[in-house]
């Protein structure tokens, strides 16, 4: 299996385009392994085990978010390798499969990326899609932040082919109405849906869509200040990364802190903070190359932990390194002690809970938005731009 040679390391320097460019190689045939062509979908999980006859790796259970967000990665390959990969089809038949099922399913998320796939990939605007972001905007109470950031990067993509204004400007007013003054999302929108402790607290996640989402907003409608803003966000996290390039986990909407930073998540560093913070520099906003970089470098010092993260037997990234400690437990002492005060911390954390663990797992999306984010857009054929009312 191969990928292209015009990825997008032309924007970065040449230690990190060699390490992309390997993990580049990598990802098709880890995408093959996550993926299970009875079923036509993708794993949630590639688990990484020790047996009897040796260490193998075995698919668990299925995501159909993962199933677009891969699909949105293997659209950047070319059409012999996404056949291999996909026992035989290609990333606009996956596309396709992703928008039918969408249909029958109730997930925000789901839904968007559904639709922004079959935008992408396929180049059909799927009106039926489209209304249900439309509606779910305007009754849904409280919606996650990904999962509107999702919905404003589906409408942009799909903008060429049909109406997404009303799915565009509602979602990206909603993003732009809660962000916090130091330019940092909360989890949910509103955040007050969520209880107490938990309220004031936005994952990596909620800040790296959101840039991606207004910054695709602000070009295709015309709005500097949808890119003033996602430019806020990314110079908030870039100001708080760590001193090995680490993309920390949560944080504080109400000063803009670090709440807690570990597990690190291989996927931040190597492909979502890549694919938005390229993107933004591309439209004109602030430039992180250099976190860009340090972000990536830490794939290959990570200081935490002696264990290789880069797979090449199973074509994998290991998924994170995390603390040695009851599930999400840091996370939750760490949450409630900051309710009472912004900036609060638990002492001896680091001491009684080290980051030295090592999760043996990979996920197909973090594949997918590795290729996505490096590899060149793809160009959808004018003859395909059709309007899908089913």
């Amino acid at each position: 299996m191969t990928v292209t040679s015009t990825a997008r390391t032309w924007a970065v320097d040449e230690e990190t385009a060699t390490t992309v460019t390997a993990l580049l190689r990598l990802a098709p045939q880890g995408l093959k392994v996550a993926y299970n062509a009875a079923a036509g979908e993708f794993a949630q999980t590639v688990r990484g085990l020790r047996g009897s006859d040796g260490v193998h790796v075995r698919r668990e259970g299925h995501n159909a978010r993962y199933d677009a967000m891969a699909a949105l990665g293997l659209h950047r390959l070319d059409e012999a390798t996404q056949r291999e990969v996909l026992a035989g089809n290609t990333a606009a038949d996956l596309a396709e499969l992703i928008s039918s099922r969408a249909r029958a399913i109730t997930d925000p998320g789901a839904i968007a990326l559904a639709a922004w796939a079959r935008a992408e990939i396929c180049g059909v605007y799927d009106a039926a899609l489209f209304r249900r972001l439309s509606r779910l905007l305007r009754t849904t109470p409280s919606l996650a932040t990904v999962d509107v950031s999702w919905m404003v990067s589906a409408a942009a993509a799909a903008a060429p082919l049909g109406d997404t204004a009303e799915v565009m400007h509602h979602g990206a007013d909603l993003l732009m109405a809660h962000c916090g003054n130091h330019g940092i999302f909360p989890h949910r929108l509103p955040a007050a849906d969520q209880p107490r402790w938990r309220a004031h607290i936005g994952c990596f996640a909620d800040q790296v869509y959101p840039i991606q989402a207004l910054t695709r907003a602000g070009l295709t409608m015309g709005q500097p200040l949808w890119i003033d803003a996602a430019s806020r966000t990314a110079q908030q996290i870039c100001r708080l990364q760590g001193d090995h390039g680490q993309w920390w986990w949560h944080y504080d909407v109400r000063n803009g802190s670090v709440v807690e930073g570990y597990p690190v998540y291989s996927v931040h560093q190597h492909a979502m903070a890549p694919m938005a913070l390229l993107e933004l520099r591309e439209a004109g906003g602030s430039d992180h190359t250099a976190e860009i970089q340090l972000g990536v470098r830490w794939l290959e010092t990570h200081p935490e932990v002696v264990e290789e993260l880069v797979s090449p037997r199973w074509g994998v990234v290991w998924r994170k390194v995390g603390r040695r400690e009851p599930p999400k437990a840091t996370r939750a002492v760490q949450a409630v002690a900051t309710t009472a005060r912004a900036g609060a911390k638990v002492p001896g954390v680091d001491r009684m809970f080290p980051a030295a663990n090592v999760d043996h797992e990979c996920r197909p999306y973090e594949l997918g938005w590795l290729l996505y984010a490096w590899q060149p857009t793809a160009a959808v054929t004018p003859a395909s731009r059709v309007n899908a009312d089913e």
